[in-house]
């Protein structure tokens, strides 16, 4: 899962002297003693990034609520007016594609190393207890605390309720990555088709979906919760497989690979024809605009990934791919490199808990302040968006400076490599 793992190094055919990783010392593995010292990919890091960032702003952007001291009701302020277009900026795709990523290098380092995959596995299961935990546990004891204190029943559970939602990433990140090497398997022998049956099953059981009548067939929908993001997953490893392999040794020139002018053209010819495709399936299907579940609307397109989510990832893949050597270009100086490198090292404390401080900004103005949320896309609420974004992530640090020694811990004790 990307927000869980920091990417394994990619594998180089003899050392990189000039290379100059971004993780920190506590999130790079000692090397055995026969292999060369092998550097993070900052790519992985800046994708990485940009998903959690892209999450973090997008469920900000969201908040909507009202409470008349005895309901809280919660809307979302994305789907009002021309709101949904923002929810084309939704960036599972990049995590996913992350996760892939970090999942084909560690693949790639237990083969060569002769080691199973059930043992890398089980690292992961275990450090990825530590940070859950911690979260569900100090939301079990918050809940108790917040009811003993007076707080409302009907606010403390909808609350409750909707801060675990985020943990679905969870079970699909585990399923993932216990395929990886069946999946890195077939990006070997098929290549290009491998990622061409990736996207095509999620997209012909959608069509079964909303093509055939019956129960059942929405009930195989549900596959492509698993499905639709297998394929950015599938890009990330195939990605790493192509750049760790013995034939493509690793420099520290960003445009490798894809580097040649035609597969430019063909990353910029992909992510054109399937934002239009995105586009043309909102328009004539019966999708919503939205590319994220809002309230009111007959179908999610999250809930399961629909047609036009499984193309907006492809466009998104593409489109990361396509800048990547300036993606790390900006995250390799300055305070790009800062942000990515802090990020890297607390990006699942950041998803767990970036809607927690969210909930007490605006818990506290509602309940205990009295006071109203502006109206959704008004002059009140864009002239707000700073202040409520700078309480909210005065918050959020407050959380991970408390929660992220868990993730901390993890990262220096479980080995990628």
């Amino acid at each position: 899962m990307a927000v869980l793992d920091a990417p394994a190094p990619p594998a180089p055919a003899a050392p990189v002297a000039r290379s100059r990783p971004l993780a920190p010392a506590a999130a790079r593995v000692t090397a055995p003693a026969d292999r060369p010292r092998r550097a993070r990919d900052p790519f992985v890091d800046v994708v990485r990034a940009l998903g959690t960032l892209g999450v973090v702003l997008l469920h900000w952007l969201m908040a909507e609520a009202t409470w008349d001291g005895d309901t809280l009701l919660v809307g979302n302020a994305l789907g009002h007016g021309a709101g949904w277009l923002v929810t084309w900026l939704q960036p599972l795709a990049l995590l996913f594609f992350a996760a892939g990523a970090s999942a084909g290098y560690q693949r790639g380092a237990t083969v060569a190393g002769g080691r199973g995959w059930g043992g890398t596995m089980l690292a992961r299961l275990r450090a990825t207890a530590r940070p859950v935990g911690a979260f569900v546990g100090a939301w079990a004891l918050a809940v108790a605390a917040l009811l003993a204190l007076g707080v409302p029943d009907d606010a403390v559970w909808r609350m409750a309720r909707m801060a675990p939602q985020l943990l679905w990433f969870l079970g699909v990140w585990v399923v993932l990555m216990a395929l990886a090497p069946v999946l890195r398997a077939a990006w070997q022998r098929w290549r290009w088709g491998a990622l061409a049956v990736a996207v095509a099953l999620p997209l012909a059981l959608d069509a079964l979906r909303f093509g055939l009548p019956g129960e059942l067939t929405g009930t195989l929908a549900w596959a492509n919760v698993l499905l639709a993001w297998a394929a950015p997953f599938l890009a990330g490893i195939a990605y790493a497989t192509e750049r760790s392999a013995p034939r493509r040794p690793v420099t520290d020139r960003a445009d490798e690979p894809l580097a040649g002018r035609t597969a430019r053209w063909l990353l910029a010819a992909g992510a054109v024809a399937a934002v239009a495709a995105t586009a043309v399936l909102v328009a004539v299907g019966p999708y919503p605009l939205s590319l994220v579940g809002m309230p009111g609307d007959e179908i999610s397109n999250l809930g399961p990934p629909t047609a036009p989510v499984v193309a907006h990832a492809v466009a998104q893949v593409c489109l990361v791919l396509l800048f990547r050597a300036a993606l790390v270009r900006r995250a390799a100086n300055g305070a790009g490199k800062r942000a990515v490198d802090a990020l890297a090292r607390r990006s699942m404390t950041v998803y767990l808990w970036h809607l927690t401080a969210m909930f007490a900004v605006v818990g506290v103005a509602l309940l205990g302040l009295g006071q109203e949320l502006p109206a959704a896309w008004g002059a009140d609420w864009w002239a707000s968006r700073p202040v409520w974004f700078a309480a909210y992530l005065l918050v959020l640090l407050g959380l991970v400076r408390v929660f992220g020694r868990f993730e901390g811990r993890r990262r220096s004790r479980l080995a990628v490599a």
